[in-house]
């Protein structure tokens, strides 16, 4: 067992790898065993004093390696039952119910409801192939499993969810723990999968790392290192100007706290100035919260050309509304030929008269990728690594795709995912706080792709970083703000 890598794969991948690993001379009934091995040690960690289980089996390699689970439970005394769905299917799979009756396991039909002496359920419906909605009696079977209200162990990743796109688009488990095989899954880690995985786990079963080295991988989880390495130290002749002057602009009426949001933030990700252009009136909440953001307030775009050119990164949407104001202010924004950070408001009145610009970057929720694609959020959340690929076809620059498993892709480089990040976060202005960290992080010279990416994965630890101090509940978007130089500044190295 080992912790998880940063290699995402889709399924057409893992199937690759399986071949590859059996060519190399590895059998496929070996990486069966294997597989239901380091499935039943995942089990005996997690439940040392399980005495009861139900391996609910179907009828490819996914069933085979539950069987395996079954007769090794019962070797060790663990009483252990399997519910089969359907004949197995393959020579392996059929070897390993061989095995299961061999060891005196009971085989059975999927009942009603699931016994009260079950301890604990462990899934082997379904592998990585699953692109539809289970129906009849494997949907009925996943609905009996997750009515019964017993812990799961999902093999390789939990029935129902797409492997390649973290989709459920129908009955699904939401497992306690899941254990997956040789190559880790996109789905696993984005949309529905990190919920309904629990807790992850990755078994190589010994394959080989040439056999890696031959599948290209669709995408990559962002890890501390890649991050620390586009964070350079700061030299000891710099000054302010030295560390980027970001413009925001947004804070329309009743909405300065966004503006003073992501101005903050930029300068707690280590920009040198930060300029904030609102709707007058706002001043005084600003500069009461944070002095040091210099406020300029107009109801006059043309007012701001001056302010516009002395910027190394423009920030707009936080707060920005959708009025005549907000589009002239966008226009100006649009205008510039620095980067240019796109958010809230700014996305919908964008989708209103969409463009196309390489040195932007834009962070939509699914709302408003759902917008900016003229498609419902139900389409974006099914398949997010298409929609996000989408956008940035259709837009251009870098993409931030924000949810469970943030997406971040710019044309032409490898998809990025971020897997940290908690329920806590989904509150108000989490996005203005995220906006200002990346336009602070490209203003202090960083590519805007890393900026972006970068940005993500410091604004998802210092979320985690506050629920690990005070709790998922009760999370303010201010309350990152202190752990945003805290994460930067342990990720910074020298030059």
């Amino acid at each position: 067992m080992n912790s998880l890598p940063v290699d995402l794969y889709d399924a057409e991948g893992c199937r690759a790898l399986d071949r590859l690993a059996i060519e190399e001379g590895i059998p496929g009934f070996g990486l069966m065993q294997r597989a239901g091995e380091a499935a039943f040690q995942v089990l005996q960690k997690h439940w040392p004093e399980t005495h009861s289980i139900a391996v609910v089996c179907g009828g490819g390699n996914n069933g085979g390696d539950g069987y395996i689970v079954a007769a090794l439970a019962a070797n060790a005394g663990v009483s252990a039952q399997i519910y089969a769905l359907a004949e197995s299917k393959s020579d392996d799979a059929r070897q390993a119910e061989e095995l299961a009756k061999q060891a005196g396991v009971p085989i059975g039909n999927m009942p009603a409801e699931i016994p009260d002496e079950i301890d604990l359920i462990v899934d082997g419906l379904f592998g990585t192939g699953l692109d539809r909605a289970p129906e009849g009696k494997w949907g009925n079977a996943i609905g009996v499993i997750m009515q019964s209200g017993i812990s799961v162990l999902a093999l390789d990743i939990p029935s129902g969810l797409n492997s390649d796109t973290g989709a459920a688009p129908g009955k699904v488990i939401e497992a306690d723990v899941t254990i997956t095989f040789i190559g880790l899954k996109t789905g696993l880690l984005t949309g529905a999968g990190q919920e309904c995985s629990g807790k992850l786990n990755l078994d190589d079963l010994q394959v080989p790392q040439k056999v890696f080295k031959k599948v290209k991988p669709v995408a990559r989880r962002l890890d501390e290192p890649t991050v620390r390495s586009w964070l350079p130290g700061r030299r000891r002749d710099a000054h302010k100007g030295a560390n980027g002057h970001i413009v925001i602009i947004g804070g329309n009426y009743s909405m300065a706290g966004a503006v003073r949001m992501a101005g903050e933030a930029a300068y707690r990700s280590g920009a040198g100035l930060v300029s904030v252009v609102t709707r007058p009136g706002n001043m005084a909440v600003i500069t009461s919260a944070c002095p040091e953001i210099m406020v300029h307030e107009t109801n006059d775009a043309l007012s701001i050309d001056g302010l516009l050119k002395k910027a190394n990164v423009v920030a707009v949407g936080p707060g920005l509304g959708q009025d005549d104001w907000s589009m002239a202010m966008l226009e100006k924004a649009l205008n510039m030929n620095c980067p240019v950070v796109c958010d809230a408001d700014a996305l919908n009145l964008l989708a209103l008269e969409p463009r196309y610009r390489d040195n932007w970057i834009l962070t939509p929720h699914p709302g408003e990728a759902a917008r900016l694609l003229m498609c419902s959020t139900n389409v974006i959340q099914r398949d997010r690594p298409r929609a996000i690929h989408e956008i940035i076809n259709n837009y251009g620059g870098t993409c931030v795709l924000k949810g469970s498993g943030t997406l971040v892709a710019t044309k032409g480089e490898t998809l990025n995912l971020c897997d940290r990040g908690n329920p806590g976060m989904a509150t108000g202005g989490m996005g203005d706080v995220l906006t200002g960290v990346i336009a602070g992080l490209a203003a202090q010279g960083m590519r805007i792709d890393r900026a972006a990416t970068t940005g993500v994965f410091v604004h998802a630890s210092a979320g985690d970083r506050v629920a690990e101090l005070r709790g998922e509940r009760g999370m303010m978007a201010s309350d990152l703000l202190p752990e945003i130089r805290n994460q930067i500044n342990q990720l910074v190295t020298s030059y």
